[in-house]
Order: structure tokens, then sequence, then C-alpha cells
């Protein structure tokens, strides 16, 4: 028995030994130059760019993971990452199966630009692959069912900066854990840096396996929460390929400046009931699910402060007024939004003397086009001063300024009738400008 337990002892000795010398042959081939280069050159050859890597390291105790450090896509703007790890299942690996249990990803920069190139490159039917296999007829309608389980089960975001088009740049710390069927169980959110620094997010799934959670976001000394939900495709139909998500979210004593900073056009206490939808293609681009997104919402800002437009000096001068602000007790609305594009209609706004309505669209440029209609209260009188104003510039630098028939109106009262007056002849100018629209369908 001595000799059994001896002998047994004897070889699992050995067979640490030859797994330690395995590991550690292992560890110096994947740090060396020679393996380092072979990655750079595959990636270089996947992306279509050059892509530079500082080192491979593979660990196997107390959990198998490898990790790639310094890694630098070189695209225009360049995407950089100081540490990637991944961790695999260990049931999974030695059935031969290669799952990833946790993706962690460190001090990253990731510009929106350079990852909307990547993407299209990889997705590009034309381009080569290296391990390319002819598909079977039929294969894309065969998977057209929704498979998220090579998903890892978790993922940490240890101070990843996100960059989007305009350049502006928000850093985030973040942790996920999904469930078996791929779909998130538990998300948190915390904004480190950027516009909406401090705002905290919070994604929960709901009971039961539905596709289907709710969102609760901390932000601007309020809070935005609501139910949100995925209607699958249906099984077997291989025309049926969208998912559909829709939501409701209430706003609740929002600083409307915290969501749009660091410009700060509108300032205020924020209300507003909001429902989402949006028809998704799961291989669709990002840009593609952006644009999918509708959005309609029902707002109220209290104590609003419109920065860089005085309303009240642009009646009194009944001409063009950049910069200045205009103070109101509430300023009420609903937005409308497709894609980048934003239509604010149904606008009320009021103060002690000023009260104004109108409509405003706002481009994906942020560029401002719509119509104002001011009425200001003079003295003691108690007249009204009505002008309307034709809404210009961009979301930072807006501009207000007579219509061209209100223009000609104004010019006619203040020649030839000071009577009727500047701001009355501008109304009734504007007035006559839309009846002659509508004659000549223009």
């Amino acid at each position: 028995m001595r000799r059994v337990l001896r002998f047994l002892g004897f070889a699992l000795g050995l067979t640490v030994l030859l797994v330690g010398l395995m590991v550690f042959a292992l560890h110096l081939w994947t740090g060396s130059d020679g393996f380092r280069q072979r990655v750079e050159r595959e990636a270089s050859a996947a992306l279509g760019v050059p892509v530079s890597l500082q080192r491979v390291t593979v660990a196997v105790w107390p959990l198998p993971a490898v990790a790639l450090e310094g890694l630098n896509i070189q695209a225009q703007p360049a995407l950089t990452l100081d540490r990637v790890e991944a961790r695999p299942v260990w049931t999974a690996l030695l059935a031969g199966r290669l799952e990833v249990s946790t993706l962690t990803v460190r001090q990253a920069v990731l510009p929106q630009a350079t990852l909307v190139l990547l993407g299209a490159r990889l997705q590009d039917p034309a381009r080569p692959t290296a391990n390319a296999t002819p598909r079977p007829a039929g294969a894309e309608e065969e998977g057209a069912s929704l498979d998220l389980s090579w998903l890892p089960r978790s993922v940490v975001l240890d101070g990843v900066t996100w960059v989007n088009e305009q350049g502006r740049r928000t850093t985030v710390q973040a942790t996920a854990r999904l469930d078996d069927d791929g779909w998130p169980a538990q998300a948190e959110v915390q904004v480190t840096e950027g516009g909406l620094q401090g705002a905290k997010a919070r994604l929960a799934r709901d009971a039961g396996g539905q596709t289907a959670w709710t969102l609760r976001l901390d932000v601007g000394g309020g809070t935005v929460q609501g139910p949100l939900k995925v209607t699958l495709p249906v099984a077997g139909d291989p025309k049926a390929r969208d998912l559909l998500l829709e939501g409701s979210l209430q706003t609740r004593g929002v600083e409307v400046s915290a969501l749009t900073a660091p410009s700060r056009p509108l300032t205020g206490r924020l209300e507003a009931d909001t429902t989402l939808s949006a028809r998704i293609n799961p291989r669709g681009s990002g840009a593609a699910l952006r644009e999918a997104l509708h959005t309609q919402t029902r707002f109220k800002v209290d104590g609003a402060v419109l920065q860089g437009l005085d309303l009240l000096e642009a009646v009194a001068t009944v001409g063009l007024s950049r910069g200045g602000v205009t103070r109101l007790d509430t300023l009420t609305g609903e937005v409308g939004t497709r894609g980048q594009a934003v239509q604010l209609s149904e606008l009320v706004a009021r103060s002690g003397l000023l009260s104004a309505t109108g409509e405003v669209a706002v481009a994906p440029s942020r560029a401002l086009s719509g119509r104002l209609r001011v009425d200001v209260t003079r003295g003691a009188s108690g007249g009204v001063a009505s002008v309307p104003l034709a809404v210009g510039g961009t979301v930072d630098e807006p501009t207000v300024m007579l219509t061209r028939a209100a223009l000609l109106g104004a010019a006619i009262g203040t020649v030839i009738a000071p009577g009727v007056g500047t701001g009355a002849g501008a109304n009734i100018g504007d007035r006559i400008g839309e009846g002659l629209k509508g004659l000549l369908g223009k």
C-alpha cells in the first residue's frame, strides 16, 4: 500500500512538473517577439490598418487568462487599449469549446469614427479573410435567429473613453453581467469625465427571463427611469429578423444643462414623459441603430433660462438679435426625434411680460430653423406687441430675426404708417406673407 501511495505521489508530482514546464514554455512563447509580431500581422490583415502590440501574456493560475497590452490600432484617429484581458470558462475549455467568462478592458480610447470604419471593413462581404469558407445556401435564413451565447458572461470597463463624431470625450467605469442567453442581467455605468460627469445608470432585468428591463439614471440632481422591452422576431419566419425596442421613461427634477453639457443652451428643472421605439436589424451598423431610434417627449421646464438669445430685445428692436438671455417662468412643449434630427413643437414660453409660441427644428449638424411669435405686454396700458421671428443659427449660437414678409411690413409700418407702428407692421406683413405663400403654394 505504501508503495502504491508513493507511486501515485511520484506520478502526481511528475504531472504537476510537466504542466508547470508546459505553462512556462507557453509563457515564453507567447511573450516572445516572434509571437507578438505574428499577432500584429494577423490583426493588421483582418482590420486593414496597421496594428501594434507591446505584449501578449498567458496565465493559468489562479484562473486561465490571455491578455493583450499596449494595443494600438493605427487608424485615423487611433484606437488604443492599455490592456484587454479575457478569461475563458473552465468547463467549456476542457470540453474543447472557447467561451469567455470575463472580458476586462482598461484605459482605452475608442473613437466613434474608427469603430464605424473597422466595423464596415469586417462586415464587407467582398473583403477576403484568411480562413474564409463558403457559406451553404440558406445559411443566412437558418441563422436568422439571434444567438448571443458567444458573448462574455461579464464585462468590466475601467477608464474607457468614448470619442464622438464631434470629438467630445466621455470616460466611464462600467460592469455588466449577462445571463446564459446572452442578454444583460444587470449593468451599472458611472460617467467619470465628460459632459455627463457624475451621472450613474443602472439596468436590471425583469424576473422570468423576459427580454425586459428597468432603467434608472441619476443625473443633474434628478432621475430618469422606466421600463424597456425588446420583442424578438417570430421563430421560424425568415422574413422577421428585426428586433423591436420599446420603452417609456419619466424624467423628474433634472437640471437641463446636465443633459447637454458642456453646451448650456437652456437651464432649468425638467419634468418630462418620453416614449421610445426602434426597429433594429441585429446585423446592422451602429449608425443604422442610431437612425432607427424614434422618441416622443412631452416636457415642462420650470425656471427656464434661454442662453444666447434675448427675446425681449428682439421685440424691442424688431430686428436681428444675437446673444443675451431670456428668463422664463415656464417652458412647455413636445420634442420628437428621428435619429439625429430633432423637432420641437407646440412650444409655449411664459414670463411676467413675455409669452411666446412656435416650433423649432434641430438638424444633425445642430443648425436651428423655425418660427416664433413673441407677445410682450407694454407698460401700464396693457397693450401687447406681437412680433413674428425666424429662428436660425446653431444650438450654441442661436439667432432670431424678422421673417422676410414681416421685415417688409415693419418697414412699411415705420415709413408710411407711423400710427400703426413698426411691431404691428411686422405682424401684419408676416400674416400677408403667409397668405401669399398659401395662395401661391410655396
